[in-house]
């Protein structure tokens, strides 16, 4: 079996096909999906898609993401609040600090992006939830507003941008690190130097659907990733980390039920 810690399954990409792209995911072994959020707007979106599909057990993590900062508004907070204490949720996410992006670099816009990483942090603690943060250029303060917060909560780093140092500081906080598709490329030089050097009880396995096509589909010309898709990135992992796909799959499902609170059929 694969867990997905990262899937966009409710995206507008999959509103064509959405059933077949998960029985199509189910049939290649992935069992659970965890779907995160990223604006309020979309969040009743979010809970309908996993109320509604069938095959994988989809897992909801609602939250307010920092590349869509200027949509984000403090009664969202207490909408995400809300949604927390109703419904069963996995983690708060996906959250966190991003400053690749140049619209992004302001000092307003970033001090806002940090109000909103620390408020969501204090809602995930109030509620006893892990979080799935999203993190490109800015590790240095997720790690400081991480120790004002104490969060001992854990979670997942999505999309592992990092080095080797950043990445071992991750783990010692409880956080795995979620390897995607990039792990497929040549060029991912750092990835495969952080995937090396850690071991494999602090990975999980994620496609971030439908981004971050693995190489094997692009070449064959595919334009949208797929949960379907996620035996590749395990079969790059494995390959990398000397293991079987069996041995893989069953270190890393117990990986992801200790970063997240997920529960498979």
């Amino acid at each position: 079996m694969w867990i997905d810690t990262h899937c966009h399954l409710d995206a507008d990409e999959f509103e064509p096909d959405r059933q077949s792209v998960a029985d199509r995911a189910w049939a290649v072994g992935v069992e659970a999906i965890v779907i995160p959020g990223y604006v309020a707007s979309r969040w009743e979106h979010l809970l309908e898609v996993c109320r509604t599909v069938t095959g994988p057990r989809l897992h909801v993590a609602p939250g307010l993401h920092p590349c869509y900062i200027r949509e984000h508004q403090s009664q969202h907070l207490e909408q995400l609040d809300s949604i927390l204490q109703s419904v069963p949720c996995v983690a708060v996410g996906e959250i966190g600090l991003d400053t690749y992006l140049p619209e992004l670099k302001s000092s307003e816009i970033y001090q806002a992006q940090q109000r909103f990483f620390s408020d969501q942090l204090t809602l995930a603690k109030a509620h006893d939830l892990p979080v799935i943060l999203h993190v490109r250029k800015a590790h240095a303060d997720i790690f400081r507003i991480v120790r004002e917060q104490n969060f001992r909560h854990g979670g997942v780093v999505h999309a592992f941008s990092g080095g080797v140092e950043e990445a071992k500081r991750y783990f010692r906080l409880g956080f795995r690190l979620g390897i995607g598709g990039s792990l497929t490329y040549a060029q991912a030089k750092r990835l495969h130097a952080v995937v090396n050097a850690m071991p494999v009880e602090a990975l999980v396995i994620e496609t971030d659907a439908p981004d971050i096509i693995p190489a094997p589909q692009r070449q064959r010309g595919v334009r949208r990733n797929s949960p379907e898709f996620l035996p590749e990135v395990a079969k790059a992992l494995a390959e990398a980390k000397g293991v079987t796909p069996e041995t893989l799959s069953r270190l890393l499902a117990a990986n992801s039920r200790a970063a997240l609170r997920l529960t498979v059929q």
